[in-house]
């Protein structure tokens, strides 16, 4: 008997020490793996850098090679998400991510609820990222050739990346399009016919700044000397005080609300006899004005999540090396996933990175990303949609989360008259140190552009916010019980 128990426990010790074994192997050969696919994302996306960085640098007026472009950048900033996850998930099983992860209660304020990826699907999906960037590469192998043959542009000051605050992310084939169009003759057209282009977006994905950029390069600014920017309610002034303009001119008119085809057509007529070769772009969230155009429109949507989370590290970490705060890049995903997908997320990531960077802390990132998620659940219940969704309608939201006090923010058109009047505070001021709200009604920069054309974003802010506004929920909508 003694002799039966020993053999059985010898298998039982055989076969355990072989499972340890096979799952020490298969540990091995998965990190080693992992390794490869980190160095050759890293490998690819110089590569893919480079491509992007020297076609910014060209004028490109090939469509092909425009949207051969766009995919390009689409997979590299898929490509740069996946590296940083690959990088950065095997700390959810070391002493320091417990730290934030297993911190009881105050993780559930906090922090959002981690995704459960399996390591299957997390190693399907970091070899799809590669196999597309190497897909994209690999096909651009004649982009690069013609490449060679685009002229150069000449670089300003800021197009140098030297500060991360004062460059135009991403929109690279937009640019292309959009110089093309204002650098190309109308010959084939007549001479004297008018071009017009209608560059349509939601609000707040970088419609003006994406003109004025492009307005800036030399060459346009040597073909187009002078810039007309009206405004799309007023159209017609120009008739009574636009007599004396002459010469070729680049038209730009920003649109709020429709206009009727017979004052469109008045207007068009106009700016046909001010200057040969005359263009015009509609700046406009309303797709119906893109029938206005003589072009294909250019569409802005909003960042793909990739790109909203490429922008959000760059612009949070700065000058700063984010492999020296893991965490905090955990954590900038979780804000790029909260602020993907609404109206307004450029905005909104520019105005909390305006926060954090000044504070690369763990507890403070917590602590912002806690008010932002309260914020948001206060208004789903209140008036059953999402903050961002109600100030591009011009609906008050709640902000009490921000300022620790009953307030409403409502968008600032609505009391112009009141600029003057009324103290300024800033969306940083507020959220760093909510003490410096000032007693009375106030407004709230939210944000302002480092680039021209320099814009900036404000509020109007009133007390008593629960008093005043609880009990309205937007019409049509119904009130949305608060998460847990």
């Amino acid at each position: 008997m003694e002799i039966a128990i020993s053999a059985v426990t010898g298998e039982l010790v055989s076969r355990f020490i072989s499972f340890l074994m096979k799952k020490y192997h298969s540990s091995l050969h998965a990190k080693l793996e992992e390794k490869i696919v980190v160095e050759r994302l890293q490998h690819l996306l110089i590569r893919a850098a480079t491509i992007v960085e020297e076609a910014d640098a060209r004028y490109i007026t090939n469509s092909g090679m425009m949207m051969q472009l766009k995919k390009l950048s689409e997979a590299m900033y898929r490509g740069y998400h996946e590296l940083d996850t690959l990088r950065y998930r095997t700390l959810q099983g070391g002493a320091g991510f417990n730290e934030v992860s297993n911190d009881s209660s105050t993780s559930c304020l906090y922090v959002a609820k981690r995704s459960r990826t399996t390591d299957t699907a997390m190693h399907l999906k970091s070899h799809t990222a590669l196999e597309s960037l190497e897909i994209a590469i690999a096909n651009m192998a004649e982009f690069i050739v013609l490449m060679g043959g685009c002229e150069h542009m000449v670089r300003r000051p800021y197009d140098v990346y030297l500060y991360t605050d004062n460059f135009m992310f991403n929109r690279h084939a937009e640019k292309q399009k959009l110089l093309s169009f204002l650098l190309q003759h109308n010959d084939l057209t007549g001479g004297h016919a008018l071009d017009v282009l209608p560059i349509i977006g939601t609000s707040a994905t970088g419609k003006k700044t994406l003109v004025a950029h492009v307005c800036g390069d030399g060459r346009v600014r040597t073909r187009f000397p002078s810039v007309l920017h009206l405004n799309g309610d007023n159209l017609l002034t120009i008739l009574d005080h636009g007599r004396a303009m002459v010469g070729m001119m680049l038209v730009v008119i920003e649109f709020a609300s429709d206009v009727g085809d017979d004052e469109w057509k008045k207007f068009h007529s106009f700016v046909i006899r001010m200057g040969r070769g005359s263009k015009i772009i509609i700046i406009s969230r309303l797709q119906r004005l893109a029938r206005f155009g003589t072009v294909n429109p250019i569409f802005l949507s909003v960042l793909s999540y990739d790109e909203l989370s490429y922008l959000f590290k760059t612009l949070a970490f700065g000058s700063v090396d984010p492999a020296e705060h893991p965490r905090l890049v955990q954590l900038a995903d979780k804000f790029a996933k909260g602020l993907h997908g609404t109206h307004g997320s450029l905005l909104a990531a520019n105005m909390f990175v305006d926060v954090l960077r000044r504070k690369l802390d763990i507890q403070f990132w917590r602590c912002i990303l806690d008010k932002g998620l309260r914020y948001v659940r206060r208004n789903l219940s209140m008036y059953g949609a999402h903050p961002s969704t109600l100030i591009e309608q011009g609906h008050p939201v709640d902000i009490t989360d921000f300022a620790l006090h009953p307030l409403s923010m409502t968008p600032y058109t609505v009391y112009v008259s009141m600029k003057k009047e009324s103290p300024s505070v800033t969306f940083g001021q507020l959220l760093s140190d909510p003490s410096v709200r000032p007693e009375q009604d106030f407004m709230l920069i939210s944000w302002e552009s480092r680039m021209p054309p320099h814009n900036s974003f404000a509020c109007f802010v009133t007390s008593h916010a629960q008093a005043t506004f609880e009990g309205s929920a937007i019409p049509g909508r119904k009130r949305r019980g608060v998460p847990i």
